[in-house]
């Protein structure tokens, strides 16, 4: 196999994601951090993180972000150990939690990490250290303080604000309470091997539960199981699978499963939805009501891009998976995403 280059953060939970990934999945691969002396991969188009470098036999290096095509490519040039379920209903309900991770349980990530004080303190001394360990005490303080004001004034846009509060940390809480009540059952969301929603979970999952001392202790105390099982999921190379086995039966998930579905359709699906509406109304701000309170925040392009793409691969389905996630998803909310 070809390797690939990682370029991203040991902060990131999309990194952490992909890194798991291709751990897992036995893609050799070479780590960088970025802007590191040895971030030597070209540009993407949109600067962020993480990078994955497609090395050509002619010394091309083709780059690629946005972590959910990254996982489609590598199953594409990658068939071994793969974290896509054989059953298209079971593949496309994993497809919406793990958006699901990506674009509503990362509001908490960077909440948590930007909200209080020995959170904000933590990140701030540790993060500038990514591009150089070397750098002075000088620069240091300097990236301390640039880091925490950009972050801090950021959180707005993502929803964490005093408003949103409750919804988003009820929705931690919630979230940590299901997977507690999982990891008693099997040790994955969709049976005895991973798939995308496992590593979208545990990307953002890792600095809430290892990193941020808040999110953290919150995490230990109501949900140990989802701590140890989130340092097994940055390395499963050791995992064995067999094929295409050890996938569940789409008619038989575990009521924690149902559970995870829920939780979206009451946080992450209306969210989606008033985002939707509100990039094509151009309105400057999201609406909409969670769970009996409102909430705010900036709309995001790229989230209603997300929404376009689950809505293509529902209509891709063939009529009997159709009718088969719509018996999964009814009354939970998510279907409303593709009414």
């Amino acid at each position: 196999m070809r390797p690939v280059t990682l370029k991203g953060a040991y902060s990131s939970p999309y990194t952490l994601k992909m890194r798991a990934v291709l751990r897992y999945r036995r893609i050799p691969y070479r780590w960088v951090l970025r802007g590191s002396e040895w971030d030597d991969l070209p540009e993407a188009d949109v600067p962020v993180i993480p990078v994955l470098g497609f090395h050509g036999d002619d010394g091309s290096v083709d780059v690629m972000v946005d972590s959910s095509p990254q996982i489609t490519r590598l199953e594409r040039e990658y068939p071994e150990r793969s974290v896509v379920p054989v059953d298209p209903a079971l593949a496309f309900i994993d497809f919406l939690l793990e958006d699901y991770a990506d674009e509503w349980v990362t509001k908490a990530m960077y909440h948590y990490r930007w909200t209080y004080a020995p959170d904000i303190e933590k990140s701030g001394r540790l993060l500038p250290l990514d591009q150089n360990l070397h750098a002075s005490d000088e620069h240091l303080q300097r990236a301390h303080g640039f880091i925490i004001d950009r972050q801090v004034s950021r959180r707005p846009l993502v929803g964490s604000t005093d408003a949103n509060l409750p919804i988003i940390e009820g929705s931690y809480g919630r979230l940590l309470d299901i997977l507690q009540a999982l990891l008693a059952e099997q040790p994955f969301a969709f049976g005895n091997r991973p798939g995308r929603t496992d590593f979208a979970l545990s990307g953002q999952l890792t600095p809430m539960t290892w990193w941020d001392p808040t999110p953290t202790a919150i995490a230990v105390e109501r949900a140990p199981r989802a701590v140890n099982w989130i340092q097994r999921m940055d390395d499963l190379g050791w995992w064995s699978v067999d094929d295409d086995d050890g996938w569940a039966d789409v008619d038989s998930l575990p009521e924690a499963v149902h559970h995870i579905v829920r939780e979206a359709g009451s946080t992450y699906a209306p969210f989606m939805l008033a985002n939707a509406e509100a990039i094509a109304a151009g309105a400057d701000e999201v609406v909409c009501e969670i769970l009996g309170a409102e909430y705010r925040q900036a709309p995001f392009k790229y989230q209603a891009k997300c929404l376009a793409w689950l809505r293509e691969a529902y209509a891709n389905l063939d009529s009997g998976a159709r009718s088969t996630v719509d018996t999964v998803l009814a009354d939970t909310g998510c279907d409303l995403l593709f009414a």
